[in-house]
């Protein structure tokens, strides 16, 4: 299974490129937004991928994050969402979009996508609203594939390296996962937890952690 590939991209098309690693061309399909954030021809890249194998055809689907990649993974866990739906989720909303609507069960954001019907959309946010505070946590844990020295290797290694301890989380992603940590040790549910973080995080983006805590636990006080 290839997981990440570096090398150069050879060529751009409209949902797709190839990029070439010693001499061997990948055709990697990539959402909207993956597209817009790529460089030009000739450029090193680096993405993560995840091999779509059908009886008649292989594809590689691309991201420039876990996160997404992990987002794609479980989008098409789900009755009805291939991996062209998966793509047109996360070109329309990004992953940090994903994991927002589906924290909030925000039904209607996810529809907005090319292609789902509302039947759909609701599926998706009621199969994976509980799993949105483990894909929250872990974009604080790590970052975007990168290009090492060599960009036209095959990122595959044949044998277990040596653990390599991720970098920091900084700035919303550090105070998001350890709201995330803090409200589940508290006793809310992963879901219920996601989703008061993802309020209070849209009503105010600058949050540190312990702001970030406070104004998710109002939100989740019983209203009366």
């Amino acid at each position: 299974m290839i997981g990440k590939i570096a090398g150069r991209i050879d060529y751009r098309a409209e949902d797709h490129v190839l990029i070439d690693v010693r001499g061997v061309g990948y055709l990697v399909y990539v959402s909207d937004r993956t597209m817009a954030s790529l460089p030009g021809s000739g450029e090193a890249v680096a993405l993560y991928t995840e091999l779509l194998v059908r009886e008649d055809n292989l594809q590689l689907f691309g991201f420039t994050t876990l996160v997404e990649k992990e987002w794609h993974r479980l989008l098409t866990s789900v009755q009805g969402i291939g991996a062209k739906a998966s793509m047109s989720i996360l070109s329309t909303l990004g992953p940090d979009g994903v994991s927002r609507a589906i924290a909030l069960g925000d039904w209607n954001a996810v529809k907005a996508a090319k292609g789902l019907g509302p039947k759909t959309a609701q599926r998706v946010v009621n199969e994976l609203k509980d799993k949105a505070a483990s894909v929250m946590a872990l974009s604080g844990q790590v970052g975007a594939a990168s290009v090492d020295a060599m960009p036209d290797d095959v990122i595959e290694p044949a044998a277990p390296a040596a653990p390599v301890a991720p970098p920091a989380p900084t700035g919303n992603a550090a105070a998001q996962s350890e709201a995330l940590s803090a409200l589940t040790n508290l006793g809310y549910a992963p879901g219920e937890a996601a989703s008061a973080v993802a309020q209070a995080l849209g009503n105010d983006p600058s949050l540190d952690t312990s702001g970030l805590i406070r104004a998710a636990l109002k939100l989740l006080a019983p209203k009366g």
